[in-house]
Formats: structure tokens, C-alpha cells, sequence
């Protein structure tokens, strides 16, 4: 204590997945650390996000495969969703993951956790806000930016006097929307949107740009398009919300503008899926010297570090992809700097991701239009999941796999993955690239049989063919 003061070797603003483990590393180290967290332990990922909306969607992938037990000869009768169960369920696992990470970091030697909400006075020392009402003042010479990010709403007239949920609200819900309309055709909304269909309700997806995902190859959109409409959602591409009305009781009217006309939706729930925006205005970066960019996401250069020495930003709050895995790569890089006095760095280094709809978008590397723009010469593999043995047997046929090969190297420079286990595959292709292997390693490998994986021999053959 100095001044009034606690000081620190270094403070974690946030307990997402990337500020908790480093917490711990460096106070396992022997560093004096503290872990600011102004809600609840565990960040996004636990609390709002992968956790809670993966677990719901376990629910919704059972009432499917109850609803097709008859392909498969089994009958199972008529089926009825208890959504109280449903929510309880997924407030069971996200407390055990909550409290389990909670508890490591109450435990844990040389680590303060303190629960309130900080903001910066000057370079290197905050203020914080305690739950309890008190404030605190702390001070370190390493201070790490870990806040994440939450829903964006966007400028839809009427919005503001309306009933409208986000991604985490919407998981709250005590009764099935009769007719979710969802504004967003991006990973968040085509999530919801099937699980809410999956539970019983009519779904509406209305989407601004001209394919969903859009940053997917448009083969791969019109795919996820035919499946979102086999199960029976309605889309609406190339289309812009202008204005919600109440419609009394629990309806609400959205007037949508396309290409082509103006159409007016009658629903019961409004779920708006159209991005994040940084939770930065509340820090005052201004007095610390760091910048942010025209969103309001943390500048960072390729070692993590602000425009201030000495800090840092981890995770979604410094923009650029925003995964789970990739806040904890984050976390991965600073610890080996900072403890081991590293180098590593955030470039070239591979992305992947999972779109959890059913069946699942694995994708790693370059997209076809991402190589075309690049001027790669490349090859494109690709072979539709009807001629997988094992996604005939289990009756899971939707989808395609689709890889990239360099033509001078025989490199994967990228693959998509649209079918059942799509991401385990990707992440098999993944594994490949990370070893520099060129795809006739796949081409020509053994794979037990009957596995999905194995069907990689078939894809990369058909380069050959």
C-alpha cells in the first residue's frame, strides 16, 4: 500500500479466457497479481457465450433427433419441450464452470481477486469501483486488458420502445417465442435461429447482406441457406430492417426493405444478432495514452501492446477475430513474452472456427475468393457428405467438404467443412497444415474405418481425379 495505493507487478483487467490463465501463470510465477472482474468470473465465453449457448443447443439437436427417431426405425411418440428445464440445465453447467475457475483463482497464491469495475487515471494505475461500493486505487507496471466485448444494437427506428433481445437475454426467456424474428444472418443468428425452430418456434432470419456468413465462399452460403430452409426457417438476404412497431400484447411489426419491396413481419420476439462492439468506453484509455480505433477496439501491434508501454490488450477488446481460442492463443503469447522473455507474436498465425449449427461449419485458412484476391494458383478440393460411408449410415448426408492446395507446393492453404463433426475434420486438416504436410499425405493415409476422418482420402483424391 502507497498513498492509498495497492501496488501490483501486474493487473488483469477481466477474467475472460484469456486474463484468468494468465492471472494464474504469472502468480504462479511468483508475480504479485490482481484480477479485476466487474461481473462474473469466467468472461463471455462461460457466462454468455460457448458455454451456455452450446449446452441449449444440445437440447434443440435432441428434439431433432427425436422428431427423424422414425428414419431410423425407432418410435418415440410425440415429444413436448420443457424450456424451464432447458434454461435450468444450462444454468446448471455454466455455474460449475463459473465457480470451478472462481474457486482455482481464490485459491491460488499471490492472486487478488477483485470484483468492480476499473478504470484508468493516469498510465499504469486505476480506480476501481468495488461491488461493495468502496473504491480502490491500483497501481502495476504490466496492466493486461482482457474486457471483451457485448451485443451491438443497431439503428432500427422504434427499437429503443420496443421489447428486443440480445444473445444473452434471449437465453433467459421463461416462454418459446411463438415467431422469433432475428436481425443477423451471421453465426449468432443462424445459431439461435435453428435451435429456436429445433424448439418449436417459426423463425424469421433476415440478413442485410446478399448470402449468409458473409464471409464464406457463396457455395458454402447457399448450402447453409438450403439447410436453414429444410428445417424451415424463412430468410430474408439482401434485406434491411427500418422500423419496429408494438403490435400489442407480446407482437411486434418490422417493416423490412429489400430489392424488391417493402414487407411487414408480425412476430413475437425480436432477437438482434449484428455484431459486438468493445467494452472500452467505460476504462478512460484516454488517460493512460492508449487508442483505440473508430469502433472503439484497443490498438494493439503484434506483441499485444498498446500505444502505452507496459500495457496490454488481450481477446475481443483488440478487435480482429473473435474466438475463445484465439483469446487464449492471446494469452499464450503474452506469458511466453512476459515470463520467458519471448518473441512470439500474433501474426500468421492460424484461425479456426466452428459455426455450431447443425450440421457444423469447421473452416481453417483461406476462403476460394480470400486465395482469388490474393492471386494464389491453387486447386479446390471437394466432395459432397452423400458420398461419406459414415454420413450415410448415419443418416447425416447434408453438407460438403471443400479444401484448397496450392498447385506449386501441394499445400492445404484452407478447407471448409460443412457436415456432421465438421469441425473434428477441419481440425484433422488443421493438424496437417500446422505440420507443413502436403495434401497427398491425407490423400494416401490410413484412417480407421468407418470414421469420418477417413473420408479425407476421398476428398483430396478427387484433385487426382
Amino acid at each position: 500500500m502507497k498513498d492509498g495505493r495497492r501496488k501490483f507487478d501486474a493487473i488483469v483487467i477481466g477474467s475472460g479466457q484469456g486474463g484468468t490463465p494468465l492471472a494464474l501463470s504469472l502468480a504462479e510465477a511468483g508475480w504479485k497479481v490482481a484480477l479485476v472482474e466487474r461481473k462474473a468470473v469466467g468472461g463471455t465465453c462461460v457466462n454468455e457465450g460457448c458455454t451456455p449457448t452450446k449446452t441449449m443447443i444440445a437440447s434443440a439437436r435432441i428434439a431433432h433427433l427425436v422428431r427423424r427417431a422414425g428414419d431410423f426405425g425407432v418410435h418415440a411418440g410425440e415429444i413436448s419441450l420443457d424450456l424451464e428445464r432447458v434454461v435450468q440445465r444450462k444454468r446448471q453447467v455454466v455455474k460449475s464452470f463459473r465457480e470451478g475457475s472462481k474457486k482455482r483463482i481464490l485459491d491460488s497464491q499471490n492472486l487478488s481477486l477483485i470484483e468492480g469495475s476499473a478504470r484508468f487515471v493516469r498510465e499504469r494505475q486505476l480506480e476501481v469501483s468495488l461491488q461493495d461500493g468502496r473504491t480502490e486505487f491500483l497501481e502495476a507496471d504490466i496492466i493486461v486488458i482482457n474486457t471483451g466485448t457485448s451485443p451491438a444494437r443497431p439503428e432500427i427506428r422504434g427499437l429503443y420502445d420496443s421489447v428486443a433481445y440480445d444473445s444473452t437475454s434471449i437465453m433467459e426467456l421463461d416462454e418459446l417465442p411463438e415467431h422469433l424474428i432475428i436481425v443477423g444472418g451471421g453465426y449468432v443468428g443462424l445459431e439461435f435461429g435453428q435451435m429456436f425452430r429445433r424448439f418449436g418456434s417459426e423463425v424469421t432470419i433476415i440478413q442485410r447482406n446478399k448470402q449468409l456468413l458473409s464471409r464464406e465462399d457463396e457455395d458454402i452460403a447457399d448450402m447453409v441457406l438450403e439447410i436453414m430452409k429444410d428445417e424451415g426457417i424463412d430468410v430474408l438476404l439482401d434485406s434491411e430492417p427500418l422500423q419496429i412497431r408494438s403490435a400489442g400484447g407480446n407482437r411486434i411489426s418490422l417493416t423490412v426493405r429489400s430489392s424488391e419491396k417493402e414487407t411487414t413481419l408480425a412476430g413475437s420476439h425480436l432477437l438482434l444478432a449484428t455484431g459486438r462492439l468493445p467494452n472500452t468506453p467505460d476504462l478512460n484509455l484516454e488517460k493512460a495514452g492508449i487508442q483505440v480505433d473508430g469502433r472503439g477496439f484497443v490498438r494493439v501491434d503484434s506483441r499485444l501492446e498498446t500505444t502505452s508501454k507496459g500495457i496490454y490488450a488481450i481477446g475481443d477488446v483488440k478487435g480482429g477475430p473473435a474466438f475463445t481460442h484465439i483469446s487464449y492463443d492471446d494469452f499464450r503469447v503474452l506469458k511466453q513474452n512476459l515470463l520467458n522473455g519471448g518473441s512470439s507474436t500474433i501474426e500468421e498465425r492460424f484461425v479456426p472456427y466452428v459455426v455450431f449449427i447443425d450440421p457444423q461449419l469447421g473452416r481453417i485458412g483461406l476462403s476460394e475468393k480470400e486465395a482469388s484476391s490474393q492471386g494464389r494458383d491453387f486447386r479446390v478440393a471437394k466432395l459432397p457428405f452423400n458420398r461419406v460411408a459414415r454420413a450415410i449410415e448415419m443418416d447425416e448426408t447434408r453438407g460438403v467438404m471443400k479444401a484448397l492446395v496450392d498447385s506449386k507446393t501441394d499445400q492445404i492453404i484452407g478447407a471448409a467443412i460443412l457436415g456432421v463433426e465438421g469441425g473434428e475434420i477441419m481440425s484433422a486438416i488443421q493438424i496437417a497444415m500446422m505440420g507443413g504436410l502436403p495434401y497427398t499425405t491425407l490423400r494416401d493415409g490410413i484412417f480407421a474405418h468407418p470414421t469420418l476422418v477417413e473420408s479425407l482420402n476421398n476428398l483430396f483424391m478427387t484433385l487426382d481425379s
